[in-house]
């Protein structure tokens, strides 16, 4: 029997400038996703959850909200980018060239850009990178700028939580 640990993520040390990372699953939208996301963030546009408003407005059809898709196409790259992170640090910039609709699915890559150590935080790096998200037609729904402080290894041996069974 072996015992696998938990994946925790990726530290400084494993990114290099140039590399992408292709994330899966894809996530396809549906209309609950985007009404209640609308909703509970008090975006009160007519566009994100009155179908027939949208239908009459210049996209013709409901459009998902924005922050959401930031949200899921930054969630999306957690796991192989920042989620063994201490902080995002800054989003550089946020592009929508192109609009998502309920029903379309998600998917998103990540590019490094940059790396460098931590003056101030030892024992951490910072990460440069941009989030591409697509649709299923591959056309491109999102570019997010990101840098987030990842830990190097070491940071926290000995610190994760244990549990279960010890063989």
């Amino acid at each position: 029997m072996t015992i696998h640990g938990p994946i925790i993520g990726p530290y400084y040390e494993d990114f290099t400038a140039g590399d992408i990372i292709k994330h899966w699953p894809g996530r396809t939208i549906t209309e609950s996703d985007n009404t209640w996301f609308t909703l509970l963030t008090m975006n009160t546009h007519p566009v994100h959850f009155d179908a027939n408003y949208a239908s009459k407005q210049r996209f013709g059809r409901t459009l998902v909200n924005s922050l959401f898709t930031l949200a899921l196409v930054g969630g999306m790259a957690c796991r192989e980018t920042s989620q063994n992170g201490v902080a995002n640090l800054g989003f550089k910039g946020i592009d929508i060239p192109h609009p998502l609709y309920v029903g379309d699915t998600v998917y998103c890559e990540t590019k490094i850009l940059d790396k460098r150590l931590s003056k101030s935080n030892p024992g951490t790096g910072i990460v440069s990178s941009r989030h591409t998200g697509y649709n299923q037609n591959n056309d491109v729904i999102m570019i997010i700028e990101r840098s987030f402080l990842a830990k190097c290894r070491g940071y926290d041996d000995g610190k994760l939580p244990q549990f279960g069974t010890q063989e």
